[in-house]
């Protein structure tokens, strides 16, 4: 018999907070440096295999198609904000339009020199998109626009901010997080927080 009134635990959904989070109505401002400042006339995306390089300019880049999604965002400080709105294309349009390798890992660089790898399976498999828009306007600087890698199923240090590059390649190179021991992969609903999580 069971007491009426008693549920039980709720059920883990599609898009539930991870395990470990608070949600937030707001946008935390969490930077590994200097909040960059690119203007879209000068800001450029470098998308190579070492062999292939093709670059994007804010034009060229948009004229692949853009996108709406609206996603839940998780950072690794334990906060998650749910329901955000980004414009962007899709990772798995550029990489195919820059006519790269098919590799299974990548770097992403950032101006300033921040860097995250991500498998290529994460950027193309998922909602991984080259964001150039948040809730309908540009992305703020600090929220790392104009052009920032979201990549909304991984925690948020993996979405690079400032978007510089994407290089991919046949072996696994750390980013700058990674080598500072946190998670090679980050996935906030395994707790991938740390090396060894």
């Amino acid at each position: 018999m069971v007491t009426r009134g008693f549920t039980g635990r709720p059920r883990r959904t599609e898009g539930a907070v991870p395990p470990g989070q608070f949600v937030t109505s707001d946008f935390p401002v969490l930077t590994a440096g200097p909040t960059q400042h690119v203007p879209t006339r000068a800001w450029e995306l470098v998308v190579t295999d070492g062999t292939t390089e093709r670059t994007y300019a804010w034009a060229s880049l948009r004229d692949l198609g853009v996108v709406d999604l609206t996603t839940d965002i998780h950072c690794v400080t334990h906060w998650s904000k749910l329901g955000t709105t980004w414009q962007g294309v899709p990772v798995a349009a550029v990489l195919e339009d820059a006519g790269v390798a098919d590799e299974p890992y990548a770097l992403v660089s950032s101006y300033g020199g921040y860097t995250t790898n991500v498998p290529v399976e994460d950027l193309v498999d998922r909602d991984a998109m080259v964001a150039v828009g948040y809730e309908g306007g540009p992305i703020p600087a600090e929220h790392g626009g104009p052009v920032r890698l979201l990549v909304p199923h991984l925690y948020l240090w993996k979405s690079a901010k400032w978007l510089r590059g994407i290089r991919v390649m046949p072996e696994d190179e750390l980013g700058f997080w990674e080598n500072a021991g946190y998670h090679h992969r980050g996935d906030p609903f395994l707790e991938q927080r740390y090396y060894g999580d």
